[in-house]
């Protein structure tokens, strides 16, 4: 007679210490992972990651007040990566000042030019255009300012025959001898009031310039002076477009008399 055999029944999703042996023979799947474990042990490597990692953002002066808090060893590591990105972005500080450029030269002076991680910002122009004439003067503050940046400009005529003045100003932006950037006027950025802050922010989103880089003035410029300087800006152009304007109504006086 055979012995007799009992039926049991498992549960594999159970925490047992019965159902622990059976998964250890292989008789049951092993239990799939908690989603709030998966979950808990995600927000701690998150925590862990943001504590080794909290000195990321900090510049060599806020490094410097934090020696009374910081293990020597860790602070310094963070100083000497600091002073080797800035060794860096002096070698790369070439350029400056905006460069005016003829067709001949555009390959050279913009795509060439834009190899070897460089970023390189052309303005196609017309002079006529009011929002050309902003961009001109905010080129010249940008190039001052990020000197490992080339900035170009080329009468939008010249580069490109038969080019629309109705796209004027262009923006091209180039890195490693590609356009990855366009602006066809300076619509998207902001129109007339297209500021400084508008194009800084291209620039980050381009990655030309880090985010937490401590010459932007993004997070922090006055937005009252910005307005000002903005207006005062929009006006002077317009009494030199209607002085342009009344010069040629003389001219043709002169020319009926």
């Amino acid at each position: 007679m055979n012995d007799p055999k009992i039926n049991m029944q498992v549960d594999p999703n159970e925490d047992t210490e019965w159902n622990d042996i059976l998964r250890k023979h292989g008789v049951i799947p092993e239990r799939p992972p908690s989603p709030t474990e998966q979950l808990e042990e995600a927000l701690q490597e998150a925590v862990v990651r943001q504590w080794e990692n909290r000195l990321e953002g900090k510049d060599l002066e806020e490094l410097e007040d934090l020696e009374d808090e910081e293990d020597e060893e860790f602070l310094e590591h963070y100083k000497n990566k600091r002073l080797q990105e800035l060794a860096k972005l002096n070698e790369a500080s070439k350029f400056g000042r905006v460069y005016p450029i003829t067709k001949p030269e555009y390959n050279k002076e913009i795509t060439e030019a834009s190899g070897n991680n460089t970023f390189v910002l052309a303005h196609l122009s017309l002079q006529s255009s009011l929002q050309s004439r902003l961009l001109s003067s905010i080129f010249i503050q940008l190039a001052s300012k990020f000197k490992e940046i080339k900035f170009v400009e080329i009468p939008a005529s010249r580069a490109i025959e038969n080019y629309p003045d109705s796209n004027c100003p262009t923006i091209l932006i180039y890195h490693n001898k590609d356009v990855v950037k366009q602006y066809i006027t300076l619509t998207q950025l902001g129109g007339n009031a297209t500021s400084l802050k508008d194009l800084e922010k291209v620039l980050v989103n381009v990655n030309a310039v880090k985010d937490n880089d401590k010459r932007l003035v993004i997070n922090n410029q006055d937005e009252d002076l910005e307005e000002s300087h903005k207006l005062r800006f929009v006006k002077k152009s317009i009494r030199s477009s209607n002085r342009d304007d009344d010069d040629d109504d003389d001219e043709d006086d002169d020319f009926f008399d």
